[in-house]
């Protein structure tokens, strides 16, 4: 089995760990709503990417109680 040859300091494991830290994100501004979104993804409030829609959201749609 493996046995560590000497102590590994304090120091030197903390500087090991010096890149684990948590980025915080960067939220854009949706163009079409306004409202926070990620880089690069689909507006979840309003279902726009690139000025266009991609996503048809669920109270945009119109459905008929009794088919239901």
């Amino acid at each position: 089995m493996a046995v560590p040859q000497n102590r590994t300091t304090k120091s030197r494991r903390n500087m090991r760990r010096a890149h684990d830290a948590l980025v915080a994100a960067n939220p854009n501004d949706c163009p079409n709503c306004g409202e926070l979104k990620r880089p690069h993804h689909v507006c979840s409030s309003c279902g726009h990417y690139d000025s266009r829609e991609v996503v048809s959201l669920a109270r945009e749609v119109d459905v008929d109680e009794d088919a239901a």
